[in-house]
Parts: structure tokens; C-alpha cells; sequence
């Protein structure tokens, strides 16, 4: 019986990332040895197991075959006879199918080094085609160590494109193609992810509301950038820069997604995109099974940024049915989440992307301003006035008065955005 650590530990090891779990293989044993030793068996479709001490996960070194479609349709072979070199060709990529042994010796049968070495994200075998989960991955490495300077090789990129086109991309569930869009937004470089999946085909099954942007002008006056879908790349790399918060993220993906289906008689203009995208975010929310917290934000920014752009050019009442509809005091947090998605949004443009957003500063000082407002003294000036209505008038005036003093005292500060 021998244990190797492999797979991401030993990448990150090499790449002198941090290492978050280890995940180990066992050659040369059988299921009841390792429950003999204190082992406790957690995996149903293969022999997984946790240590007695560490509980980090050991698995019996296994071969798989292709048996049907989907990602699930493989039957697992495990044995005493299977060798690592057998178990490391499963693996996707080569640069995951390297193994370190107690002593510390590297055991890289597929040239795992020399593509960490070249930067190179390559299929370990042509077995790479029968998962097309892998698909997913692969663009989800891209996200993650692009920064690094790492890219897919074209081969597998080939390979990639063949499996978008068969079909089978289809049969993923919603939970496993949600996870790995949710973790390729956690990435540092997370655009990467959807050019990857457009690169080979993929973006137009798993995000066809996405890959339909791309070739969609739009006003060379406001957008530096004419094609949609480039647009929302370059908003999703500001969003990367001003946050890590993947909520935010996916909600800067999303919020153009109108203009996908605006008449395209009347392009470059997209009037109205906002509340079509509204319509579009539920089908990718049902589709994708997206968390509450995401969905909510998505919609918010989607229906409201064109909004918040121009939000000095808004009336008091206006700019207070905005604040109401953002859910502003009850909701603070993912207010300022919708803002921050909007200043993405506003710098998603080739020369642009350091442009001051002070429309960020402006509805968050109007904010304040009805938050000030109190609820007894409304209901007291207006006693013959139902109470919200007693309350609406008071935010208004408070907002009457914010916006007159700010003209007043920001006049460098209007810049207006569409």
C-alpha cells in the first residue's frame, strides 16, 4: 500500500500558490484494508475515503470507461493491480496529473512540469473528450491562472469545440454547471472564463443570453467598444479589479443581457433593454438553478444602472422611486453592490477604465438623506395623511433639499453617464 498526494496541492505547490486542501490516492490497497486502518468510507460511486486524523480524502487508485453520455456515464474500475500512472491518466489536464511521493519525488508521467513551466493548460488524454464537464473546467483554470499567463493549448481547445458541438454539453445538471461558473467568477481574471467557453462553442449552450451580445453594436457615443459582447468582457474585468465579490460579478455578466433582444431595425439603440433583461435573467436564473442572492442583485443592477448612470439628471422623485426600488434602506449591503456593479458598468471602456464614478457617491449621499428622515415627525407634520404616505412626503423633501444643495456645491461633479 502507497499514498500520493496529487492533484491541486501539488500544482499549487509547484505554481507557489496557497494550497487550501489535499487530496491524496492509494495504490495497492482495497477498501476493507483501509477500514482496518480507521479509514471511514464517504464515496458511493468509487471507495473514498477520510483519514482517521487529518480527515483529508484518500481514494483508491481507479480506472474509468465511457458508458454512456454525460458526465456521469463512466463505470469505475478499482483494484489492487491498478498503478498510479493508470490513475493519473484520468485526470483532465497535465498539469493536475502529477503526484508527489512521502519522500518528496515527483512522479509526472504526462509532462505535467513542462507545461506548468510553458504556461500550458493540456489534456492528459484523448479519454479528455468523454467528460464534458471538462469543458467547464478547462475554462474555469483559464479564469484562474490567466494572471499567470497561462493559456489552453489549441489541441485541447480542439477537443473542447468537439465536445460543445456534440451535444452532450446539454446533459449537464444545473447544479454542476452553476458550481462552475460560481467558482470561475471567484477567479482573479473571471472574463476569461466566457472567452474561453465562446472559443470553443461552449458560451451558446451554457450561456446563450450572454453569447447572442456578441456582434450586437451599440452607440460608438457611449461605448467605446461598438460590439455588446465585448463590452460586457471589458466591465466584467473592472468588476474583477474593484471586487472579489462574486454576486457583483455575476451581475455585471448579466446586466446587458437585453440587448440581445432589442429590435435590431433600431440598433445601435437598445431602448428598453433594461426590463427585457429582466425577462431574460429569470430563464438563466431557473435554468442555471442561481442562488437567491444572485439572482436578486443581477436583477436589480439589470433593470436600474442605465438609471443610476444618469442619476443626476434625475427629479427628486425619480431619484427616490430609485432608491425605493433598489430597496436602499432595508437592504444596504446589496445596495452597495448595485453600485458597485454600475461603476463596473461605467468603466468598462478601452481608456476609461479609471474614469471617477461620482453618480456612486451622489445616490449614496441620498441615501443618507432619507435615512435621516424620522418616521414619527412625518406622521406628526401630516397627521390627516396615511403613514407612508407621510413618510413618502418627508423623503421627498428630503431629497428635494439634496439634490438643490448638491447642485450648489458638486457642479465638477455631474458627469452623466448612458
Amino acid at each position: 500500500m502507497k499514498t500520493y498526494l496529487v492533484g491541486g496541492a501539488v500544482r499549487d505547490q509547484l505554481l507557489k500558490l496557497p494550497v487550501k486542501d489535499r487530496d491524496w490516492v492509494v495504490v495497492g490497497a482495497s477498501p476493507n484494508e483501509l477500514i482496518e486502518k480507521g479509514y471511514s468510507q464517504v464515496g458511493s460511486d468509487f471507495p473514498v475515503f477520510l483519514h482517521p486524523q487529518s480527515k483529508e480524502e484518500y481514494a483508491l487508485a481507479r480506472t474509468e470507461r465511457k458508458s454512456a453520455a454525460g458526465h456521469k456515464g463512466f463505470e469505475v474500475h478499482y483494484a489492487k493491480e491498478v498503478t498510479l500512472e493508470e490513475d493519473l491518466m484520468r485526470r483532465d489536464l497535465t498539469i493536475n496529473a502529477i503526484a508527489q511521493a512521502p519522500s518528496g519525488d515527483l512522479i509526472d508521467p504526462y509532462n505535467g512540469l513542462a507545461d506548468i513551466e510553458n504556461k500550458v493548460l493540456r489534456h492528459v488524454s484523448d479519454a479528455f473528450i468523454e467528460d464534458p464537464l471538462r469543458v467547464l473546467r478547462v475554462a474555469r483554470f483559464a479564469a484562474r491562472f490567466a494572471h499567470l499567463g497561462f493559456a489552453v493549448a489549441p489541441e485541447t481547445l480542439a477537443l473542447m469545440e468537439q465536445i460543445s458541438n456534440s451535444g452532450e454539453l446539454t446533459l449537464l445538471s444545473s447544479e454542476r454547471v452553476w458550481r462552475e461558473v460560481s467558482l470561475a467568477l471567484k477567479a482573479d481574471t473571471p472574463a476569461e472564463f466566457i472567452k474561453t467557453l465562446r472559443d470553443c462553442g461552449a458560451l451558446k449552450v451554457i450561456l446563450p443570453e450572454v453569447d447572442a451580445l456578441f456582434g450586437v453594436p451599440q452607440s460608438a457615443k457611449y461605448h467605446t467598444e461598438i460590439d455588446t459582447g465585448l463590452q460586457v468582457l471589458l466591465c466584467l474585468e473592472q468588476a474583477a479589479l474593484l471586487t472579489p465579490d462574486p454576486t457583483i460579478r455575476y451581475a455585471v455578466l448579466v446586466h446587458d443581457v437585453g440587448k440581445g433582444k432589442t429590435d435590431p431595425e433600431k440598433w445601435p439603440s437598445h431602448s428598453g433593454h433594461e426590463k427585457l433583461g429582466v425577462g431574460l435573467l429569470k430563464t438563466i436564473n431557473t435554468r442555471l438553478k442561481v442562488p437567491n442572492e444572485y439572482a436578486q442583485l443581477a436583477a436589480v443592477v439589470c433593470e436600474y444602472h442605465t438609471l443610476l448612470h444618469r442619476v443626476t439628471e434625475l427629479s427628486p422623485a425619480t431619484l427616490l422611486r430609485l432608491l425605493e426600488s433598489a430597496d436602499a434602506l432595508r437592504r444596504p449591503e446589496r445596495f452597495e453592490k448595485f453600485m458597485l456593479a454600475c461603476e463596473a458598468d461605467a468603466r468598462g471602456k478601452t481608456s476609461l477604465e479609471k474614469r471617477d464614478y461620482p453618480q456612486h457617491r451622489y445616490l449614496s449621499s441620498a441615501k443618507d438623506a432619507i435615512a435621516k428622515v424620522d418616521s414619527r415627525t412625518a406622521l406628526d407634520t401630516n397627521p390627516s395623511l396615511p403613514p407612508k404616505e407621510a413618510i413618502g412626503l418627508a423623503r421627498l423633501d428630503a431629497i428635494s433639499t439634496y439634490v438643490t444643495l448638491w447642485a450648489q456645491t458638486h457642479l465638477s461633479d455631474t458627469e452623466n453617464l448612458n
